[in-house]
């Protein structure tokens, strides 16, 4: 057994992204030997198939080309849960301005926002980070790994620029989205 095709074979294993430092540890390698081997392991990949590596949430993931996307998404309608634009807009408050209490979002949006965050929560895109020292002690939510890995970004970095004056919507849903949140709310 060759370190690649076993790298190989743990990434096509793990649900979700592997460290550098986990995948070394299980094949007993150093990380060098480990990165050498994705090195060739993406460099096979690019060569042809559907399958490509991808550096997510700080690991690494086997996962379908982006050209594959429709027809994936077609074959997996029935399954598919989308996010609602009321999810998408609590999503993209909590990723931009997190930690942030439910308040907080509620005054950012104009509207109760309890059970989209409780929603989001279920759907484990965000979780709670702790409590605000302020009185009642209200909870803090940030986003979680399963946010980087459902938005194919390896850390929040990797999130789109916010510009005064533009919509929320636009920026998660593209140009030309329909928004009622605008950006200077966001942006501190």
């Amino acid at each position: 057994m060759n370190i690649v095709d076993s790298v190989h074979a743990l990434l096509f294993v793990a649900s979700e992204p592997v460290d550098l430092r986990q995948l070394a540890q299980s094949l007993g390698a150093s990380e060098g030997q480990v990165e050498l081997a994705l090195d060739v392991l993406q460099r096979n990949l690019n060569r042809e198939g559907p399958i490509e590596l991808v550096r997510i949430a700080g690991g690494y993931q086997l996962c379908t080309r982006r050209e594959f996307t429709d027809l994936i998404a077609n074959f997996l309608r029935p399954q598919r849960n989308r996010l609602s634009r009321s999810l998408l807009e609590v999503l993209a408050i909590v990723a931009y301005r997190q930690p942030i209490t439910v308040g907080e979002i509620d005054r950012i949006r104009g509207v109760q926002s309890d059970y989209s965050v409780r929603s989001l929560v279920d759907r484990r895109l965000i979780h709670e980070v702790g409590r605000k020292p302020a009185p009642g002690r209200p909870v803090l939510y940030g986003t979680t790994a399963a946010f980087l890995h459902q938005f194919h970004l390896d850390s929040l970095e990797e999130l789109p620029p916010v510009e005064r004056g533009g919509s929320l919507l636009d920026v998660v849903l593209g140009e030309g989205a329909e928004a009622r949140l605008p950006m200077d709310d966001l942006v501190s």
